[in-house]
Parts: structure tokens; C-alpha cells; sequence
């Protein structure tokens, strides 16, 4: 497609329909296939800092179209990236992508209240999704997006990079190996001090505030550290120290939730205040990731001083994309599915009916 007819095309996000006169087609990949050719949805600051420059680095996968709602940007993404006209697409023209090989996954980075619209057209195009996290604005629209993806027999993993992260996955590993037996109580903050949201995360109807930018690490985390779901929100409170910044979205979010084995854990999200750990205290020890979030340097600590949960990452989105590319390649599970960004969101729904009831909720 011309640049010029991308300028034409282009319209408004919201007012874009898919799929009209474009009949779905399933997406086989070719046995003799070695990479995934995946296309951003969404060209802002995480898939310019981070998706794009971890698609050089992967071996499985590489960055194959661009779809976006900004002309502007085209240039520059051709110029860096090598990408053909007929791999770039507007919101307008999306459903076209069902007829292009050379792509294989849509990978859904806008604001998350557009997560739901955007993953279920590039399913209805034949096209595996790849998408950011929190997977949704609710359960209601998880649950359209895992329906899309199933009715078109494609793959859906949800972008939880942590999973992939090698010295999380050790941590998870604990949950069977119990190095310091029973888990007595787990504490999770994912924060930053002084953050001040964009115009869409300071937007409640696009998923903006800090629960869902920042504390649905802290629900992931307390759920793969236990290995268990959340069958209670026992408590939880919202707290606005900066209301000029903060209007209509959540500052910080603090919360308690009773796991299925009656065990307590805690949580924290706030773009105010400074506190980013995963901390699990057993009954002959403990043992934590600090930060337990950030791009880089996620490593932990243990109370024996042993050092398995120190070792360097280069690039976590690398190790991500390539871990689900590979599951496409080889028709297998996927670390992340959408089940698990359903259940995440199924909890941070209850956690903001108890803020607001100040009571408990049942899950």
C-alpha cells in the first residue's frame, strides 16, 4: 500500500468497523518456516523503545509489518526497519492483513480499553495475537478475545514478559521445590515515585491508573509465586495524593486477597510512591525479586545468600517473543494464554468493587 493512500485512508481509531466484505483466513504456518513475521499494532513508546529493537535480537521472529493510526511515523519505522509498503496497514485497513503471508501475528500495543477491538479484528483476519498486558478493560471483553481467537484457530498469548524472565521463572520454580518450605506470607508492590500519567493513562475508560498500568504485575506475581488463584478480595483502597493529576484514575491501589489455600497476600500499585518487590517469606527463610517489574536488572535475593536468582538478562521482550513465536512454530502450549490475563483482570475488577463497597468480594 502507498503512503499516500495510508494518508487517505487513515481515519479516527474509533470510528474504524473490521472485517466488512473481508472473509477470515486462518493462518497456516509453513512447515519449512523459520521465523515468525509479526507485526506491531500500535507504534508508541513501548513498541519503539522495546518490541522493536527486541525483534532484532530474536532468532525465532522478526518485525515484519507496522500498523498505525499515525502517517507520520511511517517513515521513519520504513527507514529503520526495512519495511515494504505493502506491510504497512491503518486501523481503517487492518481486515487487508488476512491476504498478506509475510505476517503472521498481530502483536496489539495501543491503550488497553482498545485491546479488545483491535485483538479480536486481527483474530477475525487469520492472524495469531500477541497481546499487551492488562489484556482488557474486563473479563467481558477477555473473554471476546479469547472467543475470536478460538473461533479462528489461532494462538493467544498475553504479553506478561515476566513469565519469560529467567529469574522469575526460578522463582516460580520455588513453588514446587519449596527451598525454604511453607509460604507464610507474600507481598507484592509494583510502583514508581513521581510518575505523572499520559492523557491516556489518566483516562478511566482506557484502562489508565495504576492498577492497571502497574498493579496487574503485582496480582500475576502473587498468583505464579504461589501458584495458586485468588479466591477473595479481602480488602482493598484507593489513595489519591496528587487529585490534580489523578481526576478519574486510581494513584495508588493497596489490597489484600485470600488465596485457595487460605494464605494472605498483599499488594500494592501506585505511580506515586517508591516500592517495587516481590517478597515471599517461608517458614525457614525467604527469598524475593527487587525490582520484580522493571525492563532490566530484575534480580532477587534469597536468606541462605545463595545466588540463583541472579543472573543477567539482556533483553526479556527478546526472550518473550521468541518463546511464543516458537510455540506457533511448533504447535505448541503457550507460557501465557489469555485464561491467564482473564484471571488477572477477574481479580483487579474485584479489588476496585471492594475500594468502592469497602467491604470484601468474593471471586
Amino acid at each position: 500500500m502507498k503512503r499516500r493512500t495510508f494518508i487517505k485512508q487513515t481515519g479516527v481509531v474509533g470510528a474504524v468497523g473490521f472485517g466488512l466484505g473481508c472473509k477470515a483466513k486462518t493462518t497456516t504456518i509453513n512447515n519449512q518456516k523459520k521465523s515468525i513475521g509479526v507485526a506491531l499494532l500500535g507504534l508508541g513508546s513501548y513498541s519503539k523503545g522495546q518490541l522493536a529493537p527486541a525483534l532484532q535480537l530474536t532468532n525465532h521472529c522478526h518485525l515484519a509489518g507496522i500498523v498505525t493510526g499515525s502517517p507520520e511515523k511511517v517513515p521513519e519505522w520504513q527507514k529503520a526497519h526495512s519495511i515494504p509498503d505493502k506491510n504497512i496497514y491503518n486501523y481503517d485497513t487492518l481486515g487487508d492483513i488476512a491476504n498478506n503471508d509475510d505476517i503472521d501475528v498481530v502483536y496489539i500495543v495501543v491503550p488497553t480499553g482498545l485491546h479488545a477491538k483491535y485483538a479480536v479484528a486481527a483474530a477475525n483476519a487469520g492472524k495469531h495475537v500477541w497481546c499487551e498486558k492488562p489484556m482488557a478493560i474486563n473479563t467481558k471483553e477477555c473473554q471476546s478475545i479469547i472467543d475470536a481467537c478460538s473461533k479462528n484457530n489461532v494462538k493467544l498469548s498475553i504479553g506478561y514478559r515476566m513469565l519469560h524472565e529467567t529469574n522469575t521463572k526460578t522463582l516460580i520454580s520455588y513453588v514446587d521445590s519449596q527451598p525454604f518450605g511453607k509460604i507464610n506470607s507474600i507481598n507484592a508492590s509494583a510502583c514508581y515515585a513521581g510518575g505523572r500519567p499520559s492523557v491516556w493513562r489518566g483516562t478511566k475508560s482506557m484502562g489508565g491508573g495504576a492498577m492497571y498500568d502497574m498493579g496487574v504485575y503485582t496480582v500475576n506475581g502473587i498468583r505464579y509465586a504461589t501458584g495458586l488463584d485468588a479466591t477473595e478480595v479481602i480488602s482493598a483502597k484507593i489513595v489519591i495524593d496528587r487529585p490534580e493529576l489523578f481526576p478519574e484514575v486510581d494513584e495508588t491501589t493497596i489490597y489484600s486477597l485470600r488465596m485457595s489455600n487460605g494464605l494472605i497476600a498483599n499488594g500494592m500499585a501506585s505511580v506515586g510512591r517508591p516500592d517495587n518487590i516481590l517478597q515471599v517469606d517461608c517458614e525457614n527463610g525467604w527469598y524475593n525479586l527487587s525490582p520484580m517489574q522493571a525492563y532490566n536488572g530484575v534480580v532477587g535475593n534469597r536468606s541462605d545468600g545463595a545466588a540463583d536468582l541472579q543472573a543477567y538478562v539482556p533483553n526479556q521482550q527478546a526472550i518473550q517473543m521468541d518463546d511464543d513465536a516458537l510455540a506457533i512454530l511448533n504447535d505448541t502450549e503457550l507460557m501465557c494464554p489469555g485464561i491467564e490475563g482473564l484471571k488477572d483482570i477477574h481479580i483487579i475488577e474485584g479489588i476496585f468493587k471492594a475500594a468502592e463497597t469497602g467491604g470484601s468480594v468474593a471471586l
